[in-house]
């Protein structure tokens, strides 16, 4: 069996280049030892906003005298249906991206791939030969060596989906992008959550301001933050699992009836066959790309997690996107320019850009513009009592350089900012587009 690309792993860089390829008139062969779609669509971004939309309507619906309107009797939230419906929507996308690749007259093989070498992939019994070889293996959930940590039951992210019942109160180890939705979700729905973060501020690659912003929501509602704290050791207790910590201020801990992991996630390099590829590293150990995706060996590419530079779903899609052009001799190349990153608790929070932070610490000058998102009166009208912020950064050229946002829908419009940034506008040619009114993301154009 002989295929022009043959390409591991059917998350969204995988199943984007394949229905590329396969549209393009490439004969593909996709491998996928779990679930078309990967841990985005199965276990990651889509189910986590499945769950985090119920509780905003949850939310939505506590306060709707807000907004004059009247719900009679208590708001409540059904688990167990939540899950129900999380799980109906997983099955709908994997259906469609199914139907997508077969569109596309892709070979889709269920089963764990090994490279052999960079032209021979074996799954199962069965030898596949292969001109281009793409590897878009993504990544797992990385648990540290705390010590007690194999004596004590966890949930990972994964376990945190299914679960159908709610805790009284649960532990979160790491205040990320995982553990803040995660927080958020559980919060809504009335379970005392505590973050245990060892950084001095959550969300450590946001904005550092309007993460705290965020967290100083979230400590209104109940949320506990427990911030420069470096987790020791986890113990089983009859209270249930107790964690212990050291601050500048001493030790202490905090005991919950379920605990969350959610430090963090690694590239999967291991069991696939990574070490039949005489591949250059770069210095994280993950294998070198250039500008196309391509890898020092011609004819291999590496796409998604496994690069170790992003681990964002759509950052896969756009480097599969180069990577099956550069296979087709079109030209395109990656640009980490303007990659977006959007938390999505409520409110969201949204950066595109260099952060502060980052600007700082390269020694680039820029300035700042901020505005409350009072000034758009759209989100007046549709955040009663709610207050946001959106920040500019500035080079001294009026380029734009990062966009920030603290507000909904901070999701939908920070790709407005996304585009000027890549394409390197600055304040005045950005005005000079038309933003409809009311929006939103009329914001922009009023800093």
């Amino acid at each position: 069996m002989r295929y022009q690309l043959a390409i591991i792993g059917g998350g969204p860089a995988g199943y984007t280049a394949a229905e590329a390829a396969g549209h393009a008139g490439l004969s593909v062969v996709i491998f996928e030892k779990h679930s078309l779609g990967g841990v985005c669509l199965n276990e990651g971004c889509i189910p986590t906003k499945t769950l985090l939309y119920s509780a905003k309507t949850l939310d939505s619906a506590r306060h709707a005298q807000k907004y004059a309107v009247k719900v009679e009797g208590t708001p409540e939230a059904d688990l167990p249906k939540i899950v129900a419906r999380k799980q109906k929507v997983v099955r709908k996308l994997v259906l469609g991206v199914k139907a997508k690749l077969t569109a596309a007259g892709v070979t889709m093989v269920t089963g764990e791939a090994f490279v052999l070498d960079k032209n021979h992939v074996q799954c199962g019994e069965a030898v596949y030969e292969c001109d281009n070889l793409l590897l878009c293996t993504g990544s797992e959930t990385f648990i540290p060596a705390i010590p007690g940590v194999d004596n004590v039951p966890y949930w990972t992210h994964r376990d945190a989906l299914d679960s159908k019942e709610l805790p009284a109160s649960l532990a979160i180890i790491g205040g990320g992008v995982i553990g803040m939705e995660f927080a958020s979700f559980f919060n809504s729905l009335g379970v005392e959550v505590t973050v245990v973060e060892m950084l001095d501020e959550i969300l450590g690659g946001m904005d550092k301001e309007l993460s705290a912003l965020l967290r100083a929501e979230y400590a209104k509602r109940g949320v506990k933050f427990l911030l420069k704290t470096k987790v020791t050791s986890l113990a089983q207790s009859e209270a249930g699992i107790q964690v212990n910590y050291d601050t500048a201020e001493g030790t202490g801990n905090v005991v919950a009836e379920r605990l969350l992991m959610s430090v963090g996630r690694r590239p999967v390099l291991k069991g696939f066959g990574l070490e039949n590829l005489p591949l250059e590293k770069n210095e994280r150990g993950n294998p070198q790309v250039d500008a196309h995706m391509q890898t020092s060996l011609p004819g291999v590419y590496v796409c998604g997690d496994l690069t170790g530079f992003s681990l964002l779903a759509h950052t896969a899609v756009r480097e599969a996107e180069v990577a099956v052009h550069h296979i087709l001799g079109k030209e395109d190349s990656m640009s980490y320019r303007a990659i977006p990153g959007v938390v999505y608790t409520n409110p969201e929070i949204a950066g595109v850009g260099a952060t502060e932070e980052s600007l700082q610490k390269q020694g680039i000058a820029y300035r700042v513009k901020q505005l409350p998102m009072a000034f758009s009166g759209r989100f007046v009208a549709e955040n009663e009592g709610v207050n946001g912020v959106c920040k500019l950064l500035l080079a001294e050229d009026d380029t734009i350089l990062g966009a920030h946002l603290l507000g909904n829908p901070a999701s939908e419009i920070i790709t407005l900012a996304g585009m000027a940034i890549e394409l390197k506008l600055t304040t005045e040619q950005w005005k000079r587009i038309v933003f409809p009114h009311p929006t939103v993301g009329e914001i922009f154009r009023e800093l």
